[in-house]
């Protein structure tokens, strides 16, 4: 198959998680033979922040770690109709202009004969519903929805039938334990600080657990601001900056625990929708306490991880595993378990096309009335 996907940035993971689960997904459809193209628009955010702040080596962890994949980047004269001739699957993600949205779903409508999705890995469509709604997709033969929550979201606009839960999942070639183990210590959380959304929840189940329970923590992300900074300066929290996603596998891997704590839309008005962090964590073989948060959707078991349901319980949960060798290894080793029999990038390449299978089956091609 020729598969195109439209990504707000395949090289930069600045401040964009998607960026893990999108090359592992990549990577799996070329190693089974797919002839596989990513586009990404000239001065996207995400990869003009990270120049901005790194320069070009701040891409030489991509590079090295998937030396497989290459996005071609489009300007603002871009038509997408020879971009997707001769494609057997598109996908577009949330991710990008309205424009680019509606055009290629009018290359759809012109008579394209690709099967044509729109793949959503956010909130925004209950936090920002008038962004959402910006989108033109009525050229679109289905959404993927990072969660069933949020797919319900999309059947309620009248996607029913349409619509297919397609959660992210680790790059297992890459997020896996260390071949040797070494010296572990302390606390690790990846993550950004963004726009308020959990700040209150990280005081709670994270800073002052970890402080409470006398393990020192390294913090890495962006978009802190000197507020931030400072609420990490009083608890005696390191903050590392910006961490390449390729990088996070050895982060892990001298770390003790990690911690999940979901921002309030996921926790609130999207449960089940975990995050890649978790897929990440658990990939790495890491011990991981979670914040509450609700598995509506099963992905996990009861023991592939701590759950509290306040700031103490954290802190006695850091506590043994701070203390029990056997906790730590257990909990990891269920972790792993769960996550390679269910949640690798494989498995979702394998649910994709089964998705693309249905879709060529009984949707015929739409074509624009002249």
């Amino acid at each position: 198959m020729k598969i195109v996907y439209f990504t707000h940035s395949l090289a930069s993971c600045w401040n964009h998680g998607n960026a893990h689960f999108l090359r592992g997904v990549l990577r799996e459809l070329i190693r089974r033979g797919h002839q596989v193209e990513a586009y990404e628009p000239k001065g996207a955010w995400s990869r003009a922040n990270l120049l901005a702040d790194h320069g070009e080596a701040g891409l030489e962890a991509y590079r090295a770690a998937y030396p497989e994949l290459s996005s071609t980047i489009y300007g603002p004269v871009f038509d997408p109709e020879d971009v997707c001739d001769g494609a057997d699957l598109v996908i577009v993600h949330e991710w990008n202009d309205p424009a680019l949205v509606a055009a290629v779903g009018q290359v759809k409508r012109r008579g394209g004969r690709f099967t044509l999705l729109f793949h959503d890995t956010h909130h925004r469509a209950v936090s920002n519903p008038e962004a959402i709604g910006m989108f033109d997709l009525s050229g679109y033969d289905g959404v993927l929805a990072f969660g069933e929550s949020l797919a319900e979201v999309y059947r309620r606009q009248g996607w029913d039938g349409r619509t297919f839960t397609w959660h992210e999942a680790a790059d297992t070639a890459l997020f896996r334990p260390p071949e040797h183990a070494g010296e572990r210590a302390g606390l690790v959380w990846i993550g950004n600080w963004g726009d308020g959304e959990r700040t209150a929840e990280l005081e709670a189940y994270l800073f002052a657990p970890a402080k409470a329970a006398g393990l020192p923590l390294e913090v890495y992300g962006v978009r802190y601001p000197d507020e931030a900074q400072a609420t990490l300066s009083n608890y005696g929290v390191a903050w590392r900056g910006w961490l390449p996603n390729a990088r996070a596998p050895e982060v892990f891997a001298r770390s003790l625990a990690t911690v999940h704590v979901p921002r309030r839309f996921y926790a609130e008005s999207l449960p089940g929708i975990p995050t890649i962090r978790v897929f990440e964590a658990l990939a790495c073989g890491v011990p991981l306490v979670s914040a509450p948060w609700e598995d509506s959707e099963a992905l996990f078991r009861p023991d592939d991880y701590l759950s509290v349901r306040d700031g103490a319980e954290a802190a006695d949960a850091l506590r043994s595993l701070r203390d029990d060798p056997d906790l730590r290894a257990g909990l990891a080793a269920r972790g792993l378990e769960t996550v390679r029999a269910r949640h690798t990038c494989a498995h979702r390449v394998d649910e994709l096309m089964a998705i693309t299978e249905r879709l060529t089956a009984s949707t015929p091609t739409v074509e624009e009335p002249a």
